[in-house]
């Protein structure tokens, strides 16, 4: 059919309603108070050594597995031969690294995304540092280092279905039978508790004290199960597990672990590291938040232009670093050996809190863009959700301080 309107050339698309292509994933280095100044070259090594990992092999590929629900294992080896695992822990093999190199790992690996910190934290912040802390030379010698190299991936089960801020009271037993125990019972949001490798479980013995034990994952009567319909840490697998008569020999028990007390040295070992994360993820809200600013035009100009945008970044860098401040500060303390874990627990508090509250502000500034997977913004607004909530919740992180500054416990 001819055009009836053989005069009339058709109209071509308007300029300026083709959105353009955000480039959000650029590193700011925000330091406003100059805390970290002062690093040491070993500390910037691990530092940048983190950062282009995520910018090279983390940042092509993590929307794809987030979206998708998916695990990138192959990761994990990478992480080990570029020394990115330990968490500061001292294995044979391997080069010295500070509290502050570790620390900064994490953040850079959280700023990459949650999933991505939370290999680190679970691999070396939890498996690898329970058998360093507790387990015998034997062990140590055995599983240390191809874990820290990423080639033995470990999980680390204390958290159960039915208990989990009040995990102290945890059910799961681990009963003698001669020199071996057999151990039943059920663990819930284990990362690494599906994928093969080496779970450190945590149960009572018969003594009614908690103990540490290495459980092979293949072991008979071990069955995990990947949890789905996760909203939250999508791009690692956790792990529901039933222990059904899982039988252990005794090289595989901690000797080192014979209480909960024992227990929660790892936990508050950890609860730094934890908060610093928290730091990895405020950092790339607000570069997103920054970024988004200049390149996004409304109204004739650039959101940056705006007096209430420059508002809201300026009260997102001071959030960050009024956090960077604290961090730093209490990592000195740790590594002078004497963070106490209500000072532990004020960072996680702190920390998740202010990244919480970052990402929201972040999130209304891009606006619709802001739930977009490829916006970045929205990832890190669900995964610190997670991190908000693991290694103990806020509230739980509240009654440890409000029993700090009152003398009296809150806790049943």
């Amino acid at each position: 059919m001819s055009d009836p309107r053989p005069n009339v050339r058709p109209e071509r698309v308007p300029l300026g309603t083709a959105e353009p292509e955000y480039d959000l994933w650029q590193p700011l280095d925000p330091d406003q108070a100059g805390v970290f100044t002062g690093l040491s070259a070993d500390e910037r090594s691990y530092r940048d050594r983190a950062r282009a990992f995520v910018q090279d092999e983390v940042r092509p590929i993590i929307d794809d597995y987030w979206n998708r629900a998916d695990y990138p294992v192959h990761l994990i080896p990478r992480l080990g031969e570029l020394d990115l695992l330990r968490d500061g822990i001292e294995v044979p093999g391997f080069p010295e690294q500070s509290l502050l190199a570790a620390c900064l790992v994490t953040m850079e690996l959280s700023r990459g995304d949650g999933s991505i910190g939370t290999v680190g934290g679970v691999q070396g912040g939890l498996a690898l540092r329970s058998i360093a802390m507790h387990g015998s030379e034997e062990q140590r010698a055995k599983y240390l280092e191809p874990m820290a190299r990423g080639t033995l991936p470990g999980s680390f089960a204390l958290t159960e279905p039915t208990h989990g801020s009040d995990s102290v009271s945890l059910e799961t037993r681990a009963v003698s039978d001669g020199d071996d125990f057999v151990i039943s019972g059920h663990k819930k949001w284990i990362g690494n508790g599906s994928i093969g490798g080496v779970t450190i479980t945590w149960a009572r013995g018969d003594d009614g004290q908690v103990q540490g034990f290495i459980v092979p994952q293949d072991t008979p009567g071990y069955r995990a199960t990947t949890i789905e319909g996760k909203l939250s840490l999508r791009a690692i697998w956790q792990a529901l597990i039933e222990y059904d008569g899982v039988r252990v020999g005794p090289e595989l028990k901690l000797p080192g672990a014979r209480s909960f007390r024992d227990t929660s040295s790892v936990l508050q070992a950890t609860r730094l590291g934890v908060a610093w994360a928290g730091l990895g993820h405020a950092t790339a809200v607000y570069e997103t938040a920054v970024a988004y600013a200049k390149q996004r035009v409304q109204f004739g100009r650039p959101l940056a232009a705006s007096s209430i945008v420059q508002n809201r970044l300026a009260e997102m860098l001071s959030q960050l670093t009024a956090l960077q401040t604290l961090l730093v500060q209490l990592t000195r303390v740790e590594a002078a050996g004497e963070l106490t874990g209500p000072s532990a627990s004020l960072g996680k508090y702190t920390s998740t809190r202010t990244a919480r509250a970052m990402a929201a502000n972040a999130r209304d500034l891009l606006g619709g863009n802001g739930i977009l997977l490829q916006n970045r913004v929205a990832r890190h607004f669900a995964d610190i959700e997670a991190l908000h909530t693991y290694e103990g919740t806020e509230t739980v992180q509240a009654l440890i301080l409000g029993r700090e500054i009152t003398g009296l416990s809150a806790f049943a």
